[in-house]
């Protein structure tokens, strides 16, 4: 039988074992349930993906509009920019 080590910080350690445990597990169990998922799924068993900001903007807008939300065109964009510009030097601003 062969031995995997893996290196994690102190709190994740024990957040993992906390978690494995109320599962009825320990954590070597789980990282064993893990390897079996990912041979039978010949891969990850889940969707890895990196998320940043630019991706949460485009869900949103994505969202927005299939929920019926509308957007400015190009000139109404430029219109509003002028008249908010316009109404912030009346105000001094």
């Amino acid at each position: 039988m062969a031995t995997i080590q893996v290196r994690v910080d102190d709190n994740t350690k024990l957040a993992a074992d906390s978690l494995f445990s109320s599962l009825g597990m320990d954590t070597s169990t789980a990282v064993r349930v893990f390897i079996m998922a990912a041979l039978e799924a010949g891969g990850i068993p889940f969707t890895v993906t990196r998320k940043n900001d630019d991706d949460l903007f485009l869900r949103e807008a994505v969202n927005y509009r299939k929920s019926g939300g509308a957007y400015l065109t190009a000139e109404q964009s430029l219109e509003y920019l002028r008249s908010a510009m316009k109404t912030g030097n009346e105000h001094g601003e």
